[in-house]
């Protein structure tokens, strides 16, 4: 990290903290200035948003110590001559994790779901402070949001994504309707299952159309599905039909028609059943094909 931004670390001995009394006072000031009105934030995204902006106040509230003005006044003076920042340095923490056959790892008493593809083999957890990156053969296989509670008091929680799963209803369309992965499908999937479930093979041709998703956008297969709900056909090969029109429309430059609500016949054909004598009388060597 040194080498990536470019900076030289100093450290201190071991169970020697007068070598850095200026660290810890500085971080003492600050928690007694950012803390006093003990704000409730809803999330950790939350907090560190109000922190970030917190900090940035007080910069304009505090004298530097060697320079006139506030720290605010030196930073803007400071800015124009400095590197430009590099990338984010990819620090995290890795584990070797198994998935196990129900497609999970476990973290800090919760379990994240894997692709079906990797149940019974090892990956590698790398962790960072708000997301965990599941990695296999020098691939990202998954990313999932990371659940911090430190609280041994409630079970640890289950994190599916129903896509990891497709592969299993294929040969299982059955666990579908009862499956806990697909209880999180969105809700234009669900109005979609509630029609497919009703008829026989409603199943498979729900599990086809959400095998969609690994293959084309999956934008673009919500919304054949809604069109599809929207026009009274939730079926398949509506639903198909809809999606090749979305991923791939046919440009033509014919004029646009403009059909009246009702087309008037002008020749009226006569009825005219002589004809049918005239077949009769073939001598029997013709047919009527």
């Amino acid at each position: 990290m040194a080498s990536h931004y470019v900076f030289e670390p100093e450290f201190c001995n071991p169970a020697a903290g007068w070598e850095k009394g200026q660290v810890e006072k500085n971080v003492r000031d600050a928690r007694n200035r950012l803390w006093q009105v003990m704000p409730v934030f809803k999330d950790l995204e939350e907090l560190n948003q109000w922190l970030e902006d917190r900090c940035i106040a007080l910069w304009s509230e505090i004298a530097h110590r060697g320079l006139p003005g506030s720290v605010a006044d030196a930073w803007k003076a400071e800015k124009p001559i400095l590197m430009v920042l590099p990338p984010a340095f990819d620090g995290f923490i890795e584990h070797s994790k198994r998935v196990s056959p129900t497609c999970l790892i476990t973290f800090e008493r919760n379990r994240y779901s894997v692709p079906a593809s990797f149940a019974n083999r090892p990956v590698s957890l790398r962790v960072y402070p708000e997301r965990l990156v599941i990695v296999a053969e020098g691939q990202t296989v998954c990313t999932h949001e990371r659940i911090i509670d430190r609280s041994h008091r409630k079970p640890g929680k289950v994190i599916y994504d129903w896509r990891h799963y497709l592969a299993v209803i294929q040969r299982k369309p059955g666990a579908l309707r009862n499956g806990a992965p697909f209880t999180e499908v969105p809700d234009i999937f669900r109005r979609l299952q509630d029609h497919m479930l009703r008829k026989e093979g409603g199943d498979r041709e729900m599990v086809d159309i959400l095998s969609l998703v690994l293959h084309h956008d999956e934008s673009a297969v919500l919304r054949a599905v809604e069109l599809a709900l929207e026009s009274g056909v939730p079926t398949k090969t509506h639903i198909l039909n809809l999606l090749h029109r979305l991923i791939d429309p046919k440009q033509t430059d014919h004029p646009e028609i403009d059909p009246p609500d009702a087309l008037a016949l002008e020749t009226a054909p006569k009825a005219n059943v002589d004809r049918y004598d005239d077949l009769r009388q073939a001598g029997g060597n013709r047919n009527a094909s």
